[in-house]
């Protein structure tokens, strides 16, 4: 596979994944939306279904939808280093395009809000208690769960650089039973990015957008959801790597 092919790959699906995913937390706190107050749940299950949508439409690439994953597999020798910035500068704009149609979709609820200055939660996450080491720790850890069972998926086998998921029948299906139990048991403290283009590239797009009533991005947290997951994936790809 071309690197250009990568990249519009990974632009396509990270961009259906941040649309759906960013769409269903506005959906849940947008107060003129049918879901407003569903809850963490709501938030959960959708944002494991927009995985699912987003990794089976970037199949061809491999799927890899998240920088942490890509680092995790080029550390396990799955995918050539050469590829790596490829693919994350895919999953970049993918993310900035997918916030931006998540916007145009509810932009009438983003006018109505009533505390507009509060709606970053909806693009990019943050923490229950600010505390940056603390908050990377949990980053981490997070990551770390799904990039080693991604690298570790019975039947999961890399061909000509692209990675397909074993599991039989669930296929990417178990990545989104992943994700949401990930939310569900891990989630809590920060918001569970595990994915740093999930994060930043939202974040970019909330501080540009023309949002009416927008508060800050949060820049001086913005780091957080990078380096926690990048390192998870890191060390899921050195321990898979020793073991396989």
């Amino acid at each position: 596979m071309t690197g250009g092919e990568i990249f519009v790959w990974e632009l396509i699906g990270t961009a259906i994944l941040i649309l759906l995913g960013a769409g269903v937390v506005a959906n849940v706190t947008l107060k003129d939306s049918l879901g407003h107050n569903g809850g963490w749940l709501l938030i959960n299950f959708g944002w494991g279904f927009a995985v699912f949508a987003g990794a089976s439409i970037a199949a061809p690439s491999g799927a890899h939808l998240n920088p942490a994953v890509t680092l995790g597999l080029a550390v396990a020798e799955k995918v050539e280093w050469g590829t790596v910035p490829i693919f994350i500068a895919g999953q970049m704009v993918g993310a900035f395009l997918g916030a931006t149609l998540c916007w145009l979709t509810y932009k009438l609820q983003f006018d109505n809000h009533d505390a507009p200055e509060n709606t970053l939660g909806i693009f990019s996450t943050g923490p229950t208690v600010d505390n940056k080491p603390w908050n990377v720790v949990t980053e981490v850890i997070g990551t770390f769960v799904l990039v080693l069972w991604i690298l570790l998926s019975p039947g999961a086998k890399t061909v000509d650089g692209v990675l397909s998921l074993g599991n039989s029948a669930l296929g990417y299906a178990a990545v989104a039973f992943l994700v949401i139990g990930i939310g569900n048991s891990l989630g809590g403290p920060t918001g569970y990015a595990i994915n740093p283009a999930r994060d930043l590239g939202p974040r970019i797009a909330y501080a540009v957008l023309p949002i009416k009533g927008k508060g800050a991005a949060n820049w001086g947290y913005s780091w957080v959801p990078v380096v926690g997951p990048l390192i998870g994936g890191a060390l899921a790809g050195l321990l898979a790597l020793a073991l396989v």
